[in-house]
């Protein structure tokens, strides 16, 4: 027989039929007469329990066998349990499996399972990454992770948008930042070789990346991992209207804070004919549709963060899904963060960017609701971003949320082609790398817009977990990269 999931055993009625059982043993206790043994196979938060009445066992069990079985039964032991599934006396279930028959699949030496302890740490569990998904916690977590990439895809499919590959390996940089993890076939030892060679020969070493032929590489020019696919994106928006990416990007920031990863995934709408208000709504209600979608069909594992990891988590998603997004322009933002009178530990000053406490005060002090910030400074937005014909700001946005800030951002893309060179120019940056990024606006040129939103902040906002490190199934961070 195949097994069945225990999410669906625990729906059923309890009508006595003959099931399947394989999981992990979480706990077994053994009273004499009684024994219980809890199961888990990460279907479902809950655990089903075995039952085995050694005064009254079920008439087709194999005692014999099920009492040598149980000799080798610990936590974290992998079973394949056979029985009848029948009403439960025990409170919070209403299903139990009388055993059958039991076989012990995988034994687990309790001396020896990394997760025997009784309090474990999450950094503790982030260097057992590979067996932390056996916990409540980040069993939780993952469940809420596959439903919500399930409900991105959802929301865009409903709305006549393609989904894209975007490519993982890019000879453009996006956000011009230059964070970049590179990409090369040549050999790192001879380069080391020739680069203190040149050194000796008194060649400055900033200049020693001089010596590099990237001719011969392996795609005859410098590459690094991406940062984002929008810049990809847009090449297809402008063909097929509207499309998003959603997959890894890199980046080689070394920030080791609970906010930061070095791989992660982003999720990249991009719309032909999309002014920034037109974005602004797609984003308002894209934000609503994921929280309303993790409320309803995450509501069991919502449950268990809400009493163990954030007290207030279900009452603050509900708040911002039926809230109504306050829009104010970045200026209006710095000039009400200024008169509030409250002290930061930066202060806002326009031209700044806006730090992740004032995005808090904004929306947990001022406005006490989501807040979309928009038109921000030219010189602190990317390369790509129209500009307004103030000269000094460009069509951004961001949206924050209260417990977190900002969820996810974007803007309307500039679209005339003299405008976009002028920027590339006046940022000193080399202009023939985004030879084919302009010929969108060479040929066929539309107004277009798209924003960005990354898909483990979206988890971490949603489960409430601290650690962004806590939210991937193998977190990537300077010197972590174990697993």
């Amino acid at each position: 027989m195949v097994p069945v999931l225990i999410k669906d055993l625990l729906a059923s009625a309890p009508d006595g039929r003959k099931v399947v059982v394989c999981g992990w043993v979480r706990t077994m206790r053994d009273s004499k007469n009684l024994v219980f043994v809890q199961v888990n196979d990460g279907s479902c938060f809950a655990n089903i329990q075995l039952t085995f009445d050694r005064n009254s066992p079920s008439q087709n069990a194999d005692v014999a066998a099920i009492e040598q079985e149980l000799k080798k039964v610990n936590t974290g032991a992998s079973i394949r349990a056979e029985g009848a599934l029948v009403a439960s006396p025990a409170s919070g279930q209403a299903v139990e499996v009388a055993l059958e028959k039991l076989t012990v699949i995988g034994a687990c030496n309790p001396e020896e399972y990394p997760l025997q302890k009784n309090k474990m740490s999450m950094e503790y569990l982030r260097e057992n990454a590979h067996l932390r998904a056996r916990t409540n916690t980040f069993g939780a977590v993952f469940r809420v992770r596959n439903k919500m990439a399930f409900a991105v895809h959802n929301f865009f499919q409903e709305r006549g948008f393609v989904y894209l590959n975007a490519p993982e390996i890019t000879c453009s940089d996006c956000e011009g930042a230059g964070e970049m993890f590179q990409v090369t076939s040549l050999s790192l030892e001879k380069i080391a070789e020739l680069g203190v060679k040149a050194g000796a020969g008194g060649m400055k070493i900033e200049d020693a990346h001089k010596i590099v032929d990237y001719s011969k590489d392996f795609f005859g020019k410098k590459a690094s991992l991406t940062v984002s696919g929008q810049l990809e994106a847009e090449t297809f928006a402008t063909a097929l209207s509207r499309v998003y990416t959603f997959g890894p990007t890199f980046r080689a920031e070394n920030s080791n804070t609970p906010r930061h990863l070095a791989e992660f995934w982003m999720i990249e709408p991009e719309m032909a004919f999309f002014d920034l208000n037109d974005n602004m709504d797609l984003q308002e209600e894209f934000v609503k549709y994921l929280l309303k979608w993790a409320l309803e069909k995450c509501a069991d594992d919502l449950a268990f963060f809400e009493k163990r990891v954030h007290p207030g988590l279900v009452s603050q998603l509900e708040s911002v899904a039926n809230s109504e997004f306050v829009r104010i322009s970045y200026t209006d933002a710095i000039s009400e963060l200024q008169k509030s009178g409250a002290k930061f530990e930066f202060k806002p000053e326009w031209g700044s960017d806006i730090a992740t406490e004032h995005e808090r005060f904004l929306t947990e002090q001022i406005f006490k609701c989501p807040v979309m910030v928009h038109d921000y400074p030219r010189e602190i937005k990317s390369f790509y971003m129209k500009q307004n014909d103030d000269g000094k700001t460009v069509k951004a946005v961001d949206v924050l949320v209260p417990g977190i800030g900002e969820l996810n951002g974007g803007s309307e893309r500039e679209e005339n082609y003299e405008k976009l060179v002028a920027e590339i120019r006046r940022r000193g940056m080399d202009e023939k790398i985004y030879d084919w990024y302009l010929d969108l606006r060479r040929f066929g040129t539309v107004p277009h817009s798209g924003f960005g939103m990354g898909f483990e902040r979206l988890i971490r906002y949603v489960t409430g977990m601290e650690n962004i490190r806590d939210v991937i199934p193998y977190p990537r961070a300077p010197k972590l990269a174990d697993f």
